[in-house]
């Protein structure tokens, strides 16, 4: 039996993948390391709370006794632990830098002291290269080019994992994903955001002109694909982990209100975040030839999380109704003041980003 120390496993992809793991290996055994910030939800894993191959440790990846104590007892490592939202890493950089940077090695010193850890997966995502020019697909040999304190300091943690792989030989994988979408996601994302407040006839901000172009990738074919690389990933590599899915923000606004039968007219156009990237597209050639590919179109992996907040207000209600409430008005309460509506923007005439930028990863 195999035992996997998962670090933010209670958070979105987290969950999803440890959901996965113990569904389809019935020799693995996981131990749950989460800090259970605002976006770590225990609810996430109700189904498998009671499952004897399964523990939940309340606790840091930045405590160094516990991480060296927990690794002891693993074969292998995955880090989901990480501030995510690019929205909040601008009024509180520092918090990402001490997760996603300083945990990041904390993770890698434990490791490096305990040669029972054969597999070291690390998490980042797409956002390191930056904003990509249209045409263009990042590939895994790309210079990083972060512009936002949440893609730096992934970029920082990466850097951190390279180092240690060629300094100490230490087993280490890196993942780039595309924008996940799927059950569980926090509602401060883009398409939970959207979702939740259609369903509560209250607006939709959306940044700018809503053209920005985003790969969604639907979260089960990610943690498929971060279950093959666990696997089958040759240490030291990078792999990108991709969809074919480009929509404008605008599309998949549009797609969500028709999804939940509401107008387009609770589309509210806002005031742009600063430095916010235009265009994510990667080439995942590499861990295609692994015999990884998406099992989910846009359509289908969209309607799919609609339906799950459609029908999951319990989930959901109790955080729109708590401290989020605080961000929302924060980063919103402004910019909805001051917002133009759906008609005055021109918008709607998006016949889909794949297509109308020639993005492509074949």
């Amino acid at each position: 039996m195999t035992t996997y120390l998962i670090t933010g496993g209670c958070g979105f992809i987290g969950s999803n993948f440890i959901l996965r793991l113990l569904a389809t290996d019935r020799r693995a055994k996981v131990i749950n390391l989460d800090k259970l910030t605002y976006a770590g939800n225990p609810a996430n894993l109700t189904d498998i709370e009671h499952d004897p191959r399964y523990r939940f440790v309340h606790g840091d990846i930045c405590d160094s006794a516990l991480v060296d104590g927990l690794l002891q007892e693993a074969g292998a490592l995955v880090n989901f632990a990480a501030e995510t939202h690019v929205d909040r890493s601008l009024m509180q950089p520092g918090s990402f830098i001490q997760t996603d940077v300083f945990g990041t090695h904390i993770l890698l010193e434990a490791a490096r002291r305990h040669p029972n850890v054969q597999r070291f997966l690390h998490i980042s995502t797409d956002e390191v290269y930056g904003d990509v020019p249209e045409g263009v697909a990042s590939l895994e040999t790309d210079l990083l080019h972060p512009r936002s304190p949440y893609s730096a300091s992934k970029a920082g943690g990466e850097m951190q994992c390279r180092a240690y792989v060629e300094t100490y030989g230490l087993p280490v994988i890196i993942a780039r994903p595309a924008n996940n979408v799927g059950p569980r996601q926090h509602i401060e994302k883009f398409v939970p955001l959207c979702t939740t407040n259609a369903l509560n006839d209250e607006p939709l901000p959306i940044y700018g002109d809503g053209r920005q172009v985003r790969d969604w990738l639907f979260v089960e074919d990610n943690c498929e694909a971060l279950d093959l690389l666990l696997r089958e990933g040759e240490p030291g590599e990078v792999y990108n982990i991709g969809a074919d899915n480009q929509r404008y923000n605008i599309e998949v606004a549009e797609t969500i209100l028709q999804a939940v039968d509401k107008p387009r007219s609770l589309i509210r156009f806002v005031e742009d975040r600063a430095g916010h990237d235009r265009r994510y597209c990667v080439d995942f050639a590499r861990i295609r030839s692994l015999g990884w590919t998406p099992r989910h179109d846009f359509s289908a992996g969209l309607e799919k999380t609609v339906r799950w907040y459609v029908e999951n207000r319990w989930w959901w209600e109790p955080t729109r109704a708590g401290q989020f409430q605080e961000y929302y008005k924060e980063q919103y309460g402004k910019r909805l003041a001051e917002a133009r509506p759906y008609a005055a923007q021109g918008a709607g005439d998006a016949q889909g980003a794949g297509n109308a930028q020639g993005a492509g990863n074949d």
